[in-house]
């Protein structure tokens, strides 16, 4: 049976740390290498939810996308949520492993899987970075676009209703730039690049001011499901790396929002 240290050795190679950002905590956060991995379960937040269902099905790591814990702690007590999530999850042996942004920017990351998911050709990074995959993506669409069918390809993608817009839906689109998650500070990057339009999963209400006013369409279609999509199929491939262990993505993590 694979050890923990064998899983987490794949996924260094697979989304090396060292691309992250350096203000992210990455790496394996919570238990002991050399333990037994039987149960891997990935999932985008560690939440009350997600964490009991670990603790419930006796899993031996989570892969979590958010790290967990993502500030210094000085004190480890229940007395805080994050507290009290690390603290259940260690009682119950359960290891803690992060690639967060290292995984944004991987060669097979989210941003990545974004773009070739809505169908993106000449895909490569939005801000390159020497000696790395480079952080966000662009890409042109293989034949004309409107920016109410790129909403069409996000909502078809990642299998959502609905998503929050800015811009004209009949406004062409020639090339899209990609930012999972909360990635607004980008917005100067995919204007320098010559975006038309720009994918993220959510951002700041100025900047979408700023985005309107330079004629770039914003498509968001939330931060969870901009992720949680990828961490699906994450799961996927460590199953096909490691099939003596059982391997899922959480299946009580919600999105926190709600439409009505």
């Amino acid at each position: 049976m694979a050890a923990i240290a064998d899983v987490l050795s794949f996924l260094e190679q697979y989304a090396p740390p060292r691309h992250a950002e350096q203000w992210d905590n990455v790496g394996l956060l919570v238990g002991d290498r050399a333990g037994p991995a039987r149960r891997v379960m990935t999932c985008l937040t560690i939440t009350t939810a997600s964490a009991a269902e670990a603790i419930q099905r006796q899993v031996s790591l989570i892969v979590t996308h958010h790290p967990l814990p993502f500030h210094p702690l000085k004190r480890l007590t229940s007395d805080t949520t994050t507290g009290r999530l690390l603290w259940d999850l260690i009682r119950a042996g359960v290891a803690v492993y992060s690639a967060h942004t290292a995984f944004d920017s991987a060669v097979e990351g989210i941003n990545q899987r974004l773009a070739e998911g809505l169908g993106l050709v000449e895909i490569g990074p939005l801000v390159p970075v020497d000696d790395a995959p480079g952080v966000g993506r662009q890409g042109r669409p293989a034949g004309p676009l409107t920016l109410g069918e790129l909403v069409d390809r996000v909502k078809d993608f990642l299998a959502v209703d609905r998503v929050q817009l800015v811009g004209d839906p009949g406004q062409p689109v020639g090339k899209v730039a990609i930012a999972c998650g909360a990635a607004g500070e980008l917005l100067d990057a995919a204007q320098r690049a010559g975006c038309d339009a720009m994918l993220l999963g959510e951002t700041s209400f100025h900047t979408l001011l700023e985005a309107e006013a330079s004629g770039i369409g914003m498509v968001l279609p939330g931060h969870f499901a901009s992720e949680r999509f990828a961490m699906e199929r994450l799961a996927e491939v460590l199953a096909d790396q490691f099939t003596d262990l059982e391997v899922w993505a959480s299946q009580d993590e919600r999105d926190p929002i709600r439409y009505r």
